[in-house]
């Protein structure tokens, strides 16, 4: 797939539609940029993972597929509950285990013979999906699914056959449970009872799954949608770029190097964003011996995802009752408390004085006073689709942000008006301190949708961003100044 199958018609629309609306010169997209659906998927930033089937009554990581179905009886099945959960941690979606590599079945696939349709469960008249499904729709949460390829109970796998049993379970699932907002494949493969290993087929794959579900955003190590981070300890690149080269590439056993999933590529040939994926307990499914992170290392992992420019997709596996435990449940509570304790109150909103080295040369007339549609305001006013940007020559820029009195500073957050196109490749911060001086505090490279930098607490009378480099003029419709003060443990 080349530079060009990657750009999105609709940017342009939107971006022209703003551009009429402003009559002004917008900034042209740089680059691959990402569709419509990216986009909302990217800007939810979190979301909930759920590890359930088999695996959660037996204890097993993978199961073998021999597991007899009637293991799978959840006592307590709440679906609701999980979705309270989510919302109340600041989750936009959730993502269920449908199928995994034992090829058990959350629906009554007419595909298999190993689903809830054949356990005892409800009297084999159980459906998860549904009732996930419902509950999220019900709950204003999205619906998403993880379908593994690899099955451990299929007959046919390892054989030309299975790809069309395989292909019938997508249309399934993705014809009877309404919008899917992300479709989760991984390049699991086994070998088949004929020792021969699944050569699977991709391409038909994700064009039905377009077909069917054209806003779901397809993930794997290559996308389409949205890509691996490359690890599964919650931490993505300092340096990560949305754009990578996908072709001559799959998922699995023909994925780019971690390095290059952690980082993607600086001249990548599509926009394909990344997901860090980690569970909140030491494995993906439920154990009773298993207990959940520390909201420290919670935090520690949302600034090395959401932070680092990726969305975080945090597995919170229910029980073998079918509810999420208490000890999660309040975990993520905790979790989202000190979130709202670092970021509710931007300091940068307080400031007396917000000037740039440079705004986009586009005024009007505003209360008899020229101002512009670029002013660096704008990256204050919780707009989304506002920003500030340079002229297309000013590549390098800085923005200062003034106060009346001292502020007590540790985060710095800034975002890309990603809808362009991902343009910042470095830039630095400098703190001027009550006596006057200058101190550069903080020295990075990516931005992306959104960048959280870390640094030493100080009492900073203004601050100043530096863009060093940008490859093309740099939009900006984010920057925020705040104050982490690690209470929590």
């Amino acid at each position: 797939m080349g530079r060009k199958a990657c750009m999105l018609v609709a940017t342009f629309v939107v971006f022209n539609a703003l551009s009429a609306q402003r009559n002004v010169s917008a900034p042209e997209p740089f680059g691959p940029v990402p569709t419509a659906a990216q986009v909302a998927w990217q800007r939810m930033e979190m979301n909930m993972f759920c590890h359930f089937g088999p695996n959660t009554f037996t204890g097993l990581e993978w199961g073998d597929g021999t597991e007899p179905e009637d293991v799978f009886n959840p006592s307590s099945l709440d679906c609701g509950q999980w979705v309270a959960v989510a919302k109340g941690a600041g989750f936009g979606g959730i993502i269920i285990t449908a199928k995994h590599h034992d090829g058990f079945c959350l629906w009554p696939n007419p595909e298999s013979d190993h689903t809830v349709r054949q356990s005892a469960w409800r009297g084999g008249n159980g459906d998860v999906l549904a009732e996930l499904s419902e509950a999220c729709r019900k709950g204003g949460v999205k619906f998403g699914i993880y379908i593994s390829p690899w099955d451990r109970n299929a007959p046919t796998y390892g054989t030309p056959a299975y790809n069309k049993v395989f292909l019938k379970t997508l249309r399934h699932a993705h014809t009877n449970y309404g919008p899917i907002f992300e479709q989760w494949f991984d390049g699991a493969n086994g070998e088949g009872p004929n020792g021969k290993r699944q050569v699977y087929d991709w391409k038909k794959f994700n064009a039905q799954t377009r077909r069917l579900q054209p806003d779901a955003v397809i993930f794997s190590d290559v996308g389409p949608g949205c890509r691996w981070v490359g690890n599964e300890t919650g931490i993505c690149g300092r340096t990560c770029w949305s754009r990578l080269d996908i072709s001559g590439y799959g998922p699995g056993a023909d994925a780019p190097a971690q390095d290059i999933l952690n980082a993607g590529n600086y001249n990548g040939e599509c926009w394909v964003p990344a997901e860090t994926d980690v569970s909140i307990r030491p494995g993906w499914f439920w154990r009773e011996s298993e207990h959940p992170k520390s909201v420290k290392e919670l935090m520690d992992i949302y600034y090395s995802s959401v932070g680092r420019n990726s969305l975080l997709l945090l597995n919170v596996p229910p029980d073998d009752r079918g509810l999420i435990p208490a000890e999660d449940s309040l975990r993520l509570v905790e979790f989202r408390s000190a979130l709202d304790g670092v970021f509710k109150m931007d300091i940068a909103k307080k400031a007396d004085l917000i000037v740039s080295s440079n705004v986009r040369s586009s005024h009007k007339k505003t209360r008899g006073k020229d101002t512009s549609y670029y002013d660096p305001h704008t990256l204050v006013d919780d707009d989304y689709d506002t920003y500030w940007a340079t002229d297309d020559s000013a590549t390098s820029a800085w923005v200062l942000f003034r106060f009346n009195e001292p502020q007590t500073i540790n985060r710095v957050m800034l975002q890309e008006y990603i809808p362009l196109g991902q343009r910042v490749e470095k830039f630095h911060i400098e703190i001027q301190d009550a006596d006057g001086s200058w101190h550069t505090v903080a020295e990075e490279t990516t931005i992306g949708y959104k960048r959280i930098v870390l640094m030493e607490t100080v009492k900073a009378r203004s601050v100043r961003v530096h863009i060093d480099r940008s490859r093309a003029c740099p939009v900006l419709n984010r920057l925020g100044l705040f104050h982490d003060d690690e209470s929590y443990k």
